[in-house]
């Protein structure tokens, strides 16, 4: 059995961040690179302008803060689903949070990408707005269904 490694990948060009490359590709689609990239960076620049601090640490801010620290997963035992609760990895924190951010700034209508990313990753980082929320539900939903911590492996 062959073990998959991870290709390695490069930070981005302008801010020399890993985690903003990983954010550029979770934004492309179609195989869109600088699109996405372009996106990201007029993100960057909206944030800038709106919070007179350094956009990237905004960006790792609100990245912290949609981070969930637990997940529930689906079991089936002895013929019913449970919501088994789990906690994250690192990694797995850090790409749901990116994914969250991505989707609640695609939710909204009406505004170019970046505006609505730059909203979304504000929000974020002051602890409110759609990807924290989703972070405080899925928070509440393990904490509903702890009593099925018992099934994790």
């Amino acid at each position: 059995m062959r073990i998959s490694k991870f290709r390695q990948l490069k930070p981005d060009p302008l801010h020399h961040s890993l985690k903003v490359a990983k954010f550029i590709n979770y934004l492309m689609m179609r195989g869109q690179k600088e699109t996405a990239r372009k996106v990201v960076y007029r993100t960057f620049e909206i944030l800038q302008k709106k919070t007179k601090q350094d956009p990237l640490d905004i960006f790792e801010k609100a990245i912290v803060n949609a981070s969930p620290l637990v997940e529930v997963k689906s079991r089936r035992i002895g013929g019913a689903n449970y919501q088994v609760p789990y906690e994250v990895k690192k990694e797995r924190q850090m790409t749901l949070a990116m994914k969250w951010i991505i989707q609640a700034a695609r939710s909204e209508k009406g505004k170019p990408m970046a505006e609505k990313l730059a909203r979304e990753i504000e929000m974020a980082a002051r602890e409110e707005g759609k990807a924290v929320q989703k972070k405080i539900n899925t928070h509440k939903m393990a904490k509903a269904n702890q009593a099925f911590a018992r099934f994790a492996r």
